[in-house]
């Protein structure tokens, strides 16, 4: 049961302070808890946690080979940025909420208002909002400035949805003085604070003399929650009843929980590779070491060792060795990940071709770590209406007492048939009207004597529209009593009751009282099976049940309109039960439900009302993008099935007969669906045609039995299919089958625009969400927002992959030039007796790891492979991503065996030039940086494509950064480089040992690179020859995927163990996408899918071995 709460109104002495002030507080830290919050937030990170053990290990004199400050220094400074953004964001939120804290606002306290600064407002007090006024905390109406109690609020900051919505004071408030409002006293049992916005189950009682003590149930109608403005009203005032982050909106906020990316899981593996390989050279130099030391060192006269040393003495070698390779991973990965991935997240805002014109809406990315994920996604999850379509409704058609409009013109409005019936007052069409017209929650604003509806729905707010073009105008609403004009004659009714519309009902009514002849009629709206089973004993439905169909073969969707009449005696015991469960606290939602299901029965079937929805803009032409960019794509609507198959044939979900086929999976029963899932199973295993057109489509009652008993079974399916439509379908079940693809290891992307969507947006890998016409919940719950479904095409494709790309270069080279330096440590070692001695000192490592590597590598953001004209234009290389071709094992073993190969260059060269000069220890470790440093700076630029003048100058630029500084230190007599660089340079020997170094570190790779793309060219260098010889391109039809033969050859799948996915086993050593570009001759062929076995066998996304 809940715990509940009693907010004594109006009194200060009661209640009050038990509860919180209305102090908002967004804050993560506090000046006094900043450092040690986020330190141990940061060391709560295993990588850290080892960084912190080997900077500690360094203070140890006795085993630290380097001065501590060469770990302490990048370790400090990496902690300050991350400390400093946490800083920043953190700043920002104290001073939004500062602003909101100190905010003016009226209460009534002892009889008097007061304005006060809106952190002072207590459960219990009275506020007062003036029009426009935002509402500080979650309020209860006692008054307004309307005479029938009514206001209207804007929630758009709540909900994200802009159209205005009715608020009315509770029925015991009713009729109360104006002055009385300052001096009401009573108490409002409420339950304990929660995140819910559109429910609020409570009761209020009056204290004598306002009223008697009687309960009066309260709703989410009766308040106006915190960020909600009031509208079109003078004044309302209503009573604290949560505050601060009590509030329903303060319990929404939160830090939504992290998502790992394909990406970063595969960088964790790599590091523990990393790991336990540095272990395992720890080990075995530990031991060398220690041996040498016993044979050799003691018999050397220059080394000192004692006859007898401590009991640790074994430990001190492989401990030096230790720190020593603790730089084999990267110190800087995370933040220089972390930045990139924030550019990557403004590239998309800042991109001019993904803004929706219509409305001026931008692309905006929430969440700034995902990035590359969108590059692999592999299964998109869609909504249907507002995302695929317009969310626009019109009404079309009709069908009235067995009677059909529309269907000749195709628009019901303007059919001579249906004008001619509004003309002639036709009983069955005045009354279909009506409820058309009255059934809802739009309210009309007049302004300059024209009417416009502000609605909720907008199914809704089409039928009053067509209502009123025919001429039943819905009028006014003057709180209970509706106005409706028709011909000029005006009709009224007193609104009784309203039960509302729920998603379990799927269907709303409206309790009325006819002014005129006072009979009490019962008016509904819903889906066909909501409707048309509960109509009265004799009616024939056959008409609208064939109506329905016809009218969802055609893609529009449909509402079945009833009445009936009620007794007044049946009226009155039904709304003393409605009464009673709407002040009920404890399971309000059910009891109601059950409560309105005793009403809504033997109807009048009065017809069916089509409404169409147009498919957005560029709909069709994205998802057959996608689709050939090996991207499945799942159908969840709520929608009925015939519809939503009609949309996915419009929108190239799947083919039409022959081409394309649809298994239907049906049933009310566990033998049925088991029958319908059984042979949808055997036709998806045995089907000869294409797999991209093969669809099952399920509705929700289906789907319901085969998640519950035949889970696996399902789960095959999923995993063999590669179209889904999923009709009538709940917000849970969305989510359900996201968690479902995602168990079985496939990347999701989830898309919609509305509330019902948000659990499968947040339950997804990727979660969009689309500025749309039911507000901004889905918006602001997803990790990207786009103003239109067909920017989703240029998310993946261009964003996406450029982002994969980037991120899989840029971890694999901060491993590369970490092992590059590492393994020259170790060669050195050879040469100082084993005794874990570092070649290079203490400024020369923290300044290689922090500066002159990190900036060339940090531009490579800006890096485009193919221009973003072919990337749309050939969507199949997006294959390349989604089989993680860039960043595997594979791939970083050609990294790791290009850093042992430069370090084996460098070091050798070195040594061999200056071996038989008399010269320092620092002059060898100098020609030794220098000739790393220069063949990184040639590596990063082979591997960029797309030169710009900030690329040249961070490339080029860092060459001669790393020279003046070195200048300057050796300028320094206390520096313990004094002069060494100024030496160098004059030597002709040192330019002559940096010459060979590149020649032949960079020789042998730019030749196999030749080889590869001249014999073996990928077909991403393909393209990239092309465009830069600006030849013909194929057009995609000629570049189709044939994976299909292959999975022919599979054997069915096992339910039994997890999918393992197999990776490409090529290193970028020896080919990549994104190197250098070579000729690959008049005669190499652009259609280059179509023999791509390689890859297929690689990728297929059925070859799942178990």
């Amino acid at each position: 049961m809940k715990m509940r709460r009693c907010v004594y109104i109006n009194d200060d002495n009661l209640a009050q302070d038990l509860y919180c002030d209305n102090r908002i507080s967004n804050r993560k830290y506090t000046i006094w808890n900043f450092l040690p919050k986020n330190l141990w937030e940061q060391f709560s990170r295993l990588m850290n946690q080892y960084f912190l053990l080997i900077a500690c290990l360094q203070l140890w004199p006795l085993i630290t080979p380097v001065n501590p400050v060469s770990t302490w220094g990048p370790l400090i400074f990496i902690f300050a940025v991350s400390a400093t953004k946490e800083a920043c964001d953190d700043y920002n939120r104290y001073i939004s909420d500062k602003k909101a804290n100190e905010k003016e606002v009226w209460i009534v306290r002892q009889g008097i208002k007061k304005l006060i600064q809106a952190q002072d407002i207590k459960v219990g007090n009275i506020v007062w909002l003036r029009e426009n006024d935002e509402a500080p905390c979650d309020l209860v109406l006692l008054g307004t400035a309307d005479p029938l109690g009514t206001c209207y609020v804007e929630t758009a900051a709540l909900d994200g949805e802009t159209d205005l919505k009715t608020r009315v004071i509770p029925s015991a408030c009713m009729g109360m003085d104006f002055e009385l409002l300052h001096k009401i006293k009573g108490v409002i049992e409420c339950p304990s604070p929660d995140k819910d916005i559109r429910r609020c189950d409570a009761n209020m009682r009056l204290f004598p003399p306002f009223i008697d003590n009687d309960v009066c149930p309260l709703t989410i109608k009766n308040t106006i929650l915190q960020s909600c403005y009031l509208r079109n009203t003078e004044w309302a005032c209503g009573v604290a009843v949560y505050t601060g982050n009590e509030t329903k909106l303060g319990m929404s906020r939160g830090v939504p929980e992290p998502k790992l990316t394909a990406v970063d899981a595969m960088i964790d593996r790599l590091t523990g590779a990393i790991f336990v390989f540095q272990i395992v050279v720890v080990i075995v130099l530990g031991i060398a070491g220690n041996v040498w030391k016993d044979t050799e060192a003691r018999q050397q006269w220059y080394v000192q060792y004692p006859t007898e040393g401590p009991w640790y003495e074994l430990l001190v070698i492989p401990l030096r060795f230790e720190l020593l390779c603790s730089i084999m991973i990267p110190i800087s990965i995370k933040v220089s990940l972390d930045l990139v991935k924030s550019l990557y997240a403004k590239f998309i805002d800042w991109d001019d071709k993904m803004v929706d014109l219509e409305t001026g809406t931008r692309s905006h990315a929430t969440n700034t770590a995902i990035s590359e994920d969108l590059g692999q996604v592999e299964y998109i999850l869609t909504d249907k209406t507002g995302t695929l379509t317009e969310n626009k409704m019109v009404f079309r058609r009709c069908c009235i007492s067995g009677s059909c409009y529309g269907n000749e013109t195709g628009d019901a409005l303007t059919d001579e048939k249906m004008l001619n019936a509004v003309s002639s007052g036709s009983p069955d069409v005045m009354q279909f009207l009506k409820v058309m017209a009255i059934c809802n929650t739009v309210i009309p604003v007049k302004s300059s004597g024209a009417i416009s509806y502000k609605a909720q729905s907008q199914d809704e707010e089409a039928l009053v529209r067509a209502a009123a073009q025919l001429l039943m105008v819905f009028e006014n609403k003057s709180g209970n009593i509706v106005d409706i004009n028709f011909n000029s004659s005006l009709i009224q009714y007193e609104v009784l009751d309203i039960l509302e519309f729920t998603s379990d009902r799927k269907r709303m009514s409206i309790v009325l009282k006819d002014c005129q002849s006072g009979k009490i009629l019962l008016m509904s709206k819903g889906a066909d099976e909501s409707i048309l089973p509960y109509a009265r004993a004799g009616q024939q439905i056959r008409t609208f049940a064939e109506a329905v169909e016809q009218y969802a073969q055609l893609g529009l969707r449909t509402l079945c309109l009833a009445w009936r009449e009620l007794g007044d005696d049946e009226y009155q015991e039904w709304a003393s039960m409605f009464n009673e469960a709407n002040s009920t606290l404890v399971d309000r939602e059910w009891r109601v439900a059950e409560v309105c299901q005793r009403l809504e029965h033997g109807f009048d079937i009065l017809g069916v009302a089509a409404i169409e929805d147009r498919l957005q803009d560029g709909v069709p032409e994205t998802i057959e993008t996608l689709r050939k960019a090996g991207i499945n794509f799942w159908m969840l609507t709520g929608d009925k099935q015939s519809t939503a198959i009609q949309i996915a044939l419009s929108c190239n979900f799947v083919s039409p007969e022959p081409k394309g086929q649809l298994l239907i999976i049906n049933g009310k029963t566990e033998d049925e669906v088991c029958r319908n899932l059984e042979r949808v199973l055997l036709t998806m295993r045995i089907a000869d045609a294409e797999p991209k057109d093969i669809a099952f489509v399920v509705d929700g009652w289906a789907l319901e039995i085969a998640l519950k008993h035949y889970s696996k079974a399902f789960t095959e399916l999923a995993v063999l299919s590669r179209t889904a439509i999923c009709c009538r379908v709940t917000p849970s079940q969305k989510a359900q089958l996201v968690e479902l693809l995602k168990s079985c290891d496939y990347r999701t992307l989830a898309i919609g625009d509305g509330g019902n969507d948000v659990r499968m947006i947040q339950q997804a890998d990727i979660g969009v969400g689309i500025s749309g016409r039911e507000g901004l919940q889905a918006a602001r719950a997803a990790d990207y927002s786009i103003g239109k479904f067909r920017f989703l095409k240029r998310l993946i494709l261009v964003h996406g992959r450029y982002s994969y790309n980037r991120t899989a270069f840029l971890s694999q080279y901060s491993f590369y030039k970490s092992l590059l330096i590492c393994f020259i440590q170790i060669f050195f070692s050879f040469i100082s007796g084993i005794s874990g001695t570092s070649l290079f000192n203490s400024v020369s490592l923290m300044a290689y790891n922090v500066f002159y590597t990190s900036v060339p590598v940090l531009v490579h953001v800006l890096d485009k492979d193919l221009g973003e004209k072919t990337v749309m234009q050939h969507p199949q290389i997006l294959f390349y991503c989604q089989a993680g071709r860039l960043l595997n094992p594979s791939t970083f073993a050609g990294w790791f065996g290009r850093s042992l190969f430069h370090a084996i260059v460098v070091f050798g060269i070195t040594i061999h030039s200056y071996a038989l000069e008399k010269s320092e220890m620092e002059e060898v470790s100098m020609v030794a940086l220098s000739g790393c440093i220069w063949l990184q700076a040639f590596v990063v630029a082979i591997e960029t494509n797309s030169f710009t003048v900030l690329q040249h100058l961070a490339i080029w630029g860092n060459l001669v950064a790393f020279y003046v500084i070195n200048w300057i230190v050796s300028a320094l007599p206390s520096s313990g480089m004094y002069t060494i660089m100024f030496r160098l340079c004059r030597q002709p020997s040192y330019w002559c040992t940096i010459i060979v170094i590149v020649a032949a570190g960079m020789g042998p790779v730019l030749a196999l690179k030749y080889f590869r793309y001249t014999y073996r060219s990928s077909k991403i260098n393909s393209l990239q020859q092309a465009e830069r010889l600006g030849g013909p391109i194929l057009s995609l039809g000629n570049i189709e995927p044939q994976l299909r033969p292959l999975e022919k050859d599979l054997s069915p799948l096992s339910l039994l163990q997890p999918r393992n996915r197999n990776s490409v086993c090529e290193p970028l050593l020896s080919e990549s996408p994104s190197a250098t570009r070579r000729s690959v001759g008049t005669g190499a062929p652009f259609d280059f899918f179509q023999s791509q076995s390689r890859l297929s066998s690689i990728y297929s996304r059925n070859s799942k071995d178990n």
